[in-house]
């Protein structure tokens, strides 16, 4: 075979099937761990202020470890398990293991450390699908092939969504003693882990990667040449490597002079730390020992397409905009829809089950979103433009938060998020998969996710700090910024050429 046949939609379905699974463990994370971390921390008057340095260990697993599994995977070839299915089945099995122990969490710390583990080992999963998608179908299916993964992740993120609010509805107990975990969530994940690892069993038993030879064979006369990565590396200068820390101290000046919270120690500490890598890997390129990890990260990073850098400024703002939501949403909820800003009440509780309704809604809508409308709008005015109609369609949806005070209402408000959302899973990487050499679309895609867990590690570090500097106690702010930054996002879309898409 020169070129790779197309795929039946039980094939579709096959290849897809394990995103399901992952994503009913995202969404248990992203609708409960701020409620976790408030339930665990009743007689603490500042946790609203704490969460966003809580939630960073998810977003600086995901910078750490897509890149690193990205380029892993591109080289992995294990036999019969192929290359992109060893690291499915890895980090789902520590992502069942992680969502077992997790609502067994007696303290914070404990469970904050659980949240690092978790999202790690759900990156471990994830990043390898997107290349899967890319791997397995020709580039006239890559549209179609993302579409039905996007429709895979709201249909799990559903289940993961509704389950704690289903179990209340069977009789299951919503409250529980003071710092205790009801047993809801506990189930909720106990049953989101064997199904997450169900899931991706059926991806590694119902598909077959074709091999080194046969991806070779598909590439035909543009292979992907590493050497070209190395030599561009080689002859870099060290300015930019200079300025990366030139910006990491600058931001560890002002955190410092102006007494911000410390964990955006964290950002400046990060910016340091790549520009050191960056003059690593520089100095063993032109010593010709380029060729390892850090030299291909490196290189590939700086030389990124001019087309997936422009995505990655839209998913710069989009996924801000996402972290924003998934952080406040339950104690923006409580305190404007259900009156209480106590976690250890019945109110507090009845929210944050309300919640797991609103984000099991806005993923229902992605669902049917990515198999109806954004097919139908792609055909009519393109993928650029269906993806910046998406993405305000989400800034309606999050500014709507600040006239919707009923809580049923609020289900209107996530008809646009879910838009916004299934637009963001398919339509940037649909572009993408159908414009970057297919060798090496494992580090491509990992690096293209560092413009996801970027924006995330950024609020996670800032957020705090703006909102108890000018907006203590009053967390509805934050949609205001995600609404804005949306928004944002929507206009650089524009700057995408639709003849690349």
């Amino acid at each position: 075979m020169t070129r790779r046949p197309r795929q039946s939609a039980w094939g579709l379905w096959n290849i897809s099937f394990g995103f399901f699974g992952i994503q009913i463990g995202f969404a248990l994370q992203n609708a409960n761990m701020s409620r976790i971390f408030q339930t665990l921390s009743p007689d603490d008057p500042d946790i609203l202020s704490k969460l966003p340095a809580l939630w960073v260990a998810a977003p600086l697993t995901g910078l750490l470890v897509q890149p690193i599994i990205g380029h892993m995977s591109d080289r992995t070839w294990l036999g019969a398990l192929g290359r992109r299915r060893p690291y499915f089945l890895t980090g789902a099995i520590l992502a069942a293991l992680s969502l077992f122990v997790m609502p067994l969490a007696p303290a914070l710390l404990f469970a904050a450390f659980m949240l690092w583990v978790l999202d790690a080992s759900l990156n471990i999963s994830m990043e390898p699908f997107r290349a899967f998608v890319g791997d397995m179908l020709p580039r006239e299916q890559h549209a179609t092939g993302y579409a039905v993964q996007t429709a895979f992740i709201g249909a799990g993120a559903v289940v993961g969504s509704i389950f704690p609010k289903a179990l209340e509805w069977a009789g299951v107990a919503n409250t529980a003693a003071a710092g205790a975990i009801p047993d809801t969530v506990r189930y909720a994940f106990w049953f989101g882990g064997a199904a997450l690892l169900l899931a991706v069993l059926w991806t590694v038993v119902t598909t077959r990667e074709y091999s080194p030879t046969e991806m070779a064979a598909f590439e035909g006369d543009h292979p992907a040449d590493a050497h070209d990565t190395i030599r561009l590396l080689a002859a870099r200068t060290l300015t930019s490597s200079v300025a990366w820390i030139a910006g990491g101290v600058l931001v560890l000046a002002v955190v410092y002079r102006l007494a911000l919270q410390q964990e955006m120690y964290l950002l400046g500490g990060l910016l340091i730390a790549y520009g050191l890598a960056s003059i690593i890997a520089i100095r063993l390129a032109r010593a010709g020992r380029g060729a390892s990890m850090l030299g291909h990260i490196v290189g590939d990073f700086s030389g990124m397409p001019p087309l997936m850098k422009r995505l990655a400024l839209v998913q710069f703002f989009s996924w801000s905009a996402l972290f924003i939501m998934w952080i406040n949403t339950t104690a923006i909820v409580a305190q404007y829809s259900f009156g209480t800003r106590d976690g250890a009440s019945a109110a507090f509780q009845q929210a944050a089950n309300w919640v797991d309704v609103l984000f099991a809604t806005y993923n229902g809508v992605a669902a049917i979103a990515a198999l109806t409308l954004l097919p139908w709008l792609a055909r009519t005015v393109g993928k650029v433009r269906t993806h910046a109609i998406g993405l305000g369609c989400g800034a309606v949806g999050y500014a709507s938060f600040f006239v919707i005070r009923n809580p049923d209402l609020l289900i209107l408000a996530e008809i646009g998020i879910g838009i916004a959302w299934a637009s963001i899973l398919a339509m940037p990487y649909a572009i993408l998969a159908s414009a970057l050499p297919q060798a090496k679309l494992g580090i491509y895609m990992g690096l293209f996710n560092v413009f996801v867990v970027i924006p995330q590690l950024l609020v996670a570090t800032v957020m705090g700090s703006i909102m108890k500097a000018w907006f203590p106690g009053e967390p509805i702010w934050t949609m205001a910024f995600a609404a804005a930054v949306m928004a944002i996002a929507a206009v650089a879309t524009l700057r995408v050429s639709e003849s690349a898409a």
